[in-house]
């Protein structure tokens, strides 16, 4: 499975470890969405900034392309 990651607080404000954890996810701007796989690791990142992301996960389709 996949999860789509959306920042949506600054990382402004809050201590180094957040913000690096911001941008090891791929999170640079605003309202920007990176998609990642669903491993424990993503999901430790994600828990460390749930106050400044929003997280959906994707349906994978079975089509071939």
């Amino acid at each position: 499975m996949k999860l789509q990651v959306k920042l949506v607080k600054s990382p402004i404000g809050n201590n180094v470890g957040n913000r690096r954890t911001v941008t090891a996810l791929g999170l640079r701007k605003l309202h920007q969405v990176v998609i990642h796989e669903d491993t424990p690791s993503i999901r430790g990142m994600l828990h460390k900034v749930r106050h400044m992301v929003e997280v959906r996960p994707l349906e994978e389709s079975n089509a071939t392309s």
